[in-house]
């Protein structure tokens, strides 16, 4: 999927979350026009490849609300029941005078970004309701909720940068127990950050993580983990080396180079389709056989 004529994503279009509806595949992927304002568009798939897309957004930005003001990104989806929760990133500016305070944003970033964690529902894909920013006062995102519950709580990823943390919440709002889930590995393919790719997967053996990692040349690639199925802090394999890198020109070139950063996986069958953004330009989609997961 590439950038389209519509205005507002004329640039580019990137990191779908992916989720089935109705025996269909739906992205809800971010986009941007020349405005650099980030939205949501829709696209909807029967063969899991060709999509259908929207002359408009499915969500827009909210230009007046100061937290989200430069946009919305990187949405995920996890379905509970007959509602889909979609965890997102707002994101602004800090003021001059609060730019001062120290700040959990990378040390490379000469702009102080504030990101706040979100969440939206929908039971149609037509009609969302913003349920509004969790962790009011905490910089963070790469939110993904896990399917279900777990000993009686929900369960969510996000990044305090640069690692993993894991958070319990007994009616999605109010969250607590952070912790740290993963931390970079130094002389590792992640070693500089890391965060969730696509909501956990439930399986016999354990649930299955996609997550990115990037190293100190800024490259993004993907790789997995494999969790308890009862206690997810304790995680039973992870990836040594990627699953998942740069490797075609768009991938390679684009907005921002070598990047490959999922959003979304989708389970069909023996396979998964994991939905990608490439070089923060394209939207692209790797198969993988679950045959071929030996942990």
């Amino acid at each position: 999927m590439e950038p389209s004529e519509n205005w507002w994503e004329t640039q580019f279009v990137f990191n779908p979350g992916a989720s089935v509806f109705q025996d269909k595949i739906y992205l809800l992927y971010r986009a941007q026009g020349l405005d650099n304002i980030s939205r949501f568009g829709l696209a909807i798939s029967e063969d899991g490849y060709h999509f259908e897309r929207f002359n408009d957004p499915a969500v827009d930005a909210e230009a007046q609300d100061p937290y989200e003001r430069l946009g919305i990104e990187d949405p995920r989806i996890t379905k509970i029941g007959e509602t889909y929760y979609i965890f997102y990133t707002e994101t602004s500016v800090y003021s001059a005078e609060d730019a001062k305070k120290p700040k959990q944003a990378p040390a490379f970033s000469k702009i102080p970004w504030r990101v706040r964690a979100s969440f939206m529902t929908t039971k149609d894909f037509k009609h969302f309701k913003r349920e509004g920013i969790i962790m009011k006062n905490l910089d963070t995102k790469d939110l993904a909720l896990f399917p279900e519950k777990i000993g009686g709580k929900y369960v969510l990823f996000h990044r305090i940068y640069p690692h993993m943390n894991i958070s319990f919440s007994e009616d999605l709002t109010s969250w607590g127990d952070h912790q740290v889930f993963a931390e970079t590995r130094e002389g590792f393919w992640d070693s500089e950050r890391l965060g969730v790719g696509s909501p956990p997967i439930k399986t016999e053996k354990g649930w299955l993580l996609f997550y990115h990692g990037v190293d100190h040349k800024h490259i993004y690639r993907l790789g997995v983990m494999l969790l308890d199925l009862a206690d997810p802090t304790k995680i039973l394999y992870r990836s040594p080396e990627p699953i998942f890198e740069p490797e075609t020109d768009f991938e390679k070139v684009g907005h921002v180079p070598n990047v490959v950063f999922s959003c979304g996986a989708v389970e069909r069958e023996e396979e998964i389709l994991v939905y990608y953004g490439a070089a923060d330009k394209v939207i692209g989609v790797a198969k993988l056989s679950k045959k071929d997961l030996n942990f």
